[in-house]
């Protein structure tokens, strides 16, 4: 199974500024973020980021922050560790689109139901820390059955042994685990790509 660029949205988690500096390899965790970021702008992939208490631990780093404001994305403030108990799954799941018309005045069993939103339903996620806010918003996401790719080398916790073993956790709960350049070249698919160039050179940045 392929990463499907059209059913794709792309969520960062908590990658703010008083929380980085304690991240194992954050500087290297944040730049993956940062191509994830671009990537996500020039493929047209919705982006969205998470900040937890931001009035304890800041907003998110600005180098990242005006990228995302650059793609168009949206920052979603939450106080519980899980993004998903503080209302994100509406957010990147629009809520079903009621009959239109006359139809809302018919008796109920003549009704036709509300019709699904259409949306993305692929949630590419990245963040800090791996082991707390990342692994409790995936886990929910998952149980609200959004498909969960997790992007292993933009996520990172203040220790290494927290960070994989959040990895464990979310294989065995039904996330893919993949790196920022398998969401690159998976996205694309082709050479023909018509971002191509431009994402292979950042990807070639990363290198």
């Amino acid at each position: 199974m392929l990463l499907e660029l059209e059913d794709s949205q792309l969520l960062l988690v908590d990658f703010q500024a008083r929380l980085m500096p304690a991240i194992h390899e954050g500087h290297a965790v944040l730049a993956n973020a940062r191509r994830l970021v671009q990537m996500a702008r020039l493929l047209k992939v919705p982006a969205f980021v998470t900040e937890e208490n931001p009035e304890s631990l800041g907003g998110t780093v600005a180098e990242l922050q005006a990228l995302i404001t650059q793609a168009g994305g949206k920052t979603f403030a939450k106080m519980s560790f899980s993004a998903v108990a503080d209302g994100l799954a509406e957010l990147l799941r629009p809520p079903a689109r009621a009959p239109q018309g006359n139809a809302r005045s018919l008796p109920k069993h003549l009704q036709k139901p509300a019709q699904p939103a259409e949306g993305r339903n692929t949630i590419v996620l990245a963040g800090c820390e791996a082991h707390v806010c990342l692994l409790q918003t995936a886990l929910d996401l998952l149980d609200d059955e959004f498909e969960v790719w997790v992007v292993t080398d933009a996520c990172g916790s203040r220790s290494e042994r927290n960070r994989d073993a959040a990895f464990d956790r979310l294989a065995g709960a039904g996330a893919e685990l993949v790196t920022t350049e398998m969401v690159a070249f998976e996205w694309l698919r082709s050479a023909e790509h018509p971002a191509f160039a431009e994402v292979l050179q950042l990807v070639k940045a990363g290198a």
